[in-house]
């Protein structure tokens, strides 16, 4: 099945001073989604955004908005952040009392819904998941921080989901988060990977090319 190939950059690599002009950037250089993490400060150690920031980034762009919950108990913002603009809403695993409830939730606003999984975390805890998932995202990173390298190990959890993914002929985005850059992209894609997030490699130096350059990679 032929998948369409998405660049989700995210904007907590950017430069809050500028955002609105590097979310024109990207989009200029043919970027069609966002990528938006909020932490919590529990789930993971780093604190970022939440609805507010989210609110006015919907009011200066039409691209997908790729919203990250990296908190506890997401199931308490859902609603919010889709009245909010969010476009798709993937909740961690982790996370979740009732990850089943929280996916139908998400689908329930209206929304596409997907499920994070940590690098500790085996695909097959998602395995039933996958049905009724928009989209599944092996972290490659520990989630949290960005500038981390890829952990080899968690590719493989990208092959094996997206060989579970193509086999029953699900619709499912596999998305990967963490370590990307030009020099690692081919490789990641190769394993099964549709849907990429980069943070510094999009937002460390000329936004606009560098953003050309991953998606000429992804998509060539």
């Amino acid at each position: 099945m032929q998948r369409e190939k998405h660049l989700s950059p995210s904007i907590l690599a950017a430069d809050f001073m500028i955002l609105g002009e590097q979310i024109r950037a990207v989009e200029e250089a043919g970027v069609d989604w966002i990528h938006y993490d909020v932490m919590d400060g529990t789930f993971v150690p780093a604190l970022s955004f939440g609805m507010p920031v989210l609110k006015s980034v919907r009011a200066g762009t039409k691209l997908y908005l790729d919203v990250h919950l990296m908190i506890e108990k997401p199931e308490r913002y859902i609603e919010e952040f889709a009245s909010l603009g969010a476009d798709g809403i993937t909740l961690h695993y982790e996370a979740c009392a009732d990850p089943e409830r929280a996916v139908r939730a998400v689908k329930a606003c209206g929304k596409r819904a997907g499920i994070a999984i940590k690098p500790a975390t085996k695909p097959e805890e998602v395995r039933d998941l996958l049905p009724m998932l928009d989209l599944v995202l092996p972290m490659t990173v520990e989630p949290g921080f960005g500038g981390q390298e890829v952990l080899p190990e968690c590719l493989d959890k990208v092959s094996t989901l997206r060989k579970w993914i193509d086999e029953a002929g699900l619709s499912c985005d596999v998305e990967v988060d963490g370590g990307v850059r030009a020099d690692n992209l081919a490789g990641i894609v190769a394993r099964g990977a549709n849907v990429i997030v980069a943070g510094s490699a999009v937002f460390r130096g000329n936004v606009r090319q560098n953003a050309e350059q991953l998606l000429g990679i992804l998509r060539g």
